[in-house]
């Protein structure tokens, strides 16, 4: 199990993250998602052992992370813009991380780079941002981490390769419980492939659940009346946001799908449907309704 308690980190004055508390289950595939600013590289780099907390405390199977090379053995940290040693192939990098990681595996290796079809006996620094990105994944896979962490790991690749990507993440989850911790701005990635999500804004962890508590607990209804919107029907609800198309008023609510449907059924709807809310949604409204300001918001 990751965790973090009442973790703080401070730059230059600037708190970046303040008194974070976050848990992740082993064979977990967690999403950190947050505006820009939200503080969710630091939190990411503290977790990798790169930073030091000003306080609190960082484990990995109740062992403290900063400056422990055994546990160090067993994370696999990709970063935004991944590094490699100057004018190396991927060959040599992979002998690198040989010589660092006692579970790596060259069969694996030679595997992947033959599925990826990746020429290891070039610089990686001559590669394209996407093929950059495919030989860290490469790297880290063969290393067989018992924590990945991940920084926007998807962006520059097509989407073939992404397919690709999320079929071998998710096939070493489930063979040897690896537990993946992934920061990204793209949730349709993160709605895709993770179980848990945590929503990160200025340096405050505001909301920690499984994926599909998160989607339980906010819904997307329409609803249509013969003489308009009843008034009693908005203060009897937790409503984020509302708009109107036409005949139509679509709402987002906040709160238990059955009370929701019978205070509205109360109100003797012509027309009354529940759909699906996306991450993207509910993370939008999530963060409006903290007043993070989202302007012009279209609903499909």
């Amino acid at each position: 199990m990751i965790k973090m308690q009442n973790v703080s980190k401070t730059f230059d004055r600037f708190k970046a993250i303040e008194n974070v508390n976050l848990s992740i289950q082993k064979g977990s595939i967690y999403g950190l998602i947050g505006s820009n600013g939200a503080g969710k590289t630091t939190l990411i780099k503290l977790l990798a052992g790169i930073y030091l907390q000003d306080q609190g405390s960082v484990t990995i199977e109740e062992e403290l992370v900063f400056e422990n090379l055994s546990l160090k053995e067993r994370v696999f940290y990709i970063p935004d813009q991944p590094y490699f040693l100057p004018q190396y192939t991927t060959k040599q990098m992979a002998q690198f991380y040989k010589s660092i990681y006692p579970t790596w595996s060259d069969e694996r290796f030679q595997t992947l780079v033959a599925w990826f079809e990746l020429d290891m006996k070039k610089r990686i620094h001559t590669f394209s941002k996407g093929w950059q990105r495919q030989a860290a994944f490469i790297l880290a896979l063969s290393a067989k981490p018992d924590v990945l962490i991940l920084d926007e790991p998807m962006d520059g690749l097509d989407p073939v390769v992404r397919k690709k990507v999320k079929n071998l993440l998710i096939q070493d989850v489930a063979d040897r419980e690896m537990t993946i911790l992934i920061s990204s701005h793209n949730l349709r990635e993160i709605e895709d492939i993770c179980d848990h999500i945590g929503i990160i804004h200025k340096g405050n962890l505001l909301i920690e659940k499984e994926l599909d508590e998160l989607k339980s607990d906010v819904h997307k209804v329409q609803v249509a009346y013969k003489d308009g919107v009843p008034e009693q029907l908005l203060s009897k609800l937790n409503v984020l946001h509302t708009e109107k198309r036409g005949s139509v008023f679509l709402c987002i609510v906040r709160g238990k799908e059955e009370e929701i449907i019978g205070q509205i059924q109360k109100t003797k709807p012509v027309l009354l449907d529940l759909l699906p809310l996306t991450l993207e949604e509910i993370f939008i409204y999530e963060m409006g309704d903290i007043g993070y300001a989202i302007n012009n918001i279209m609903v499909e």
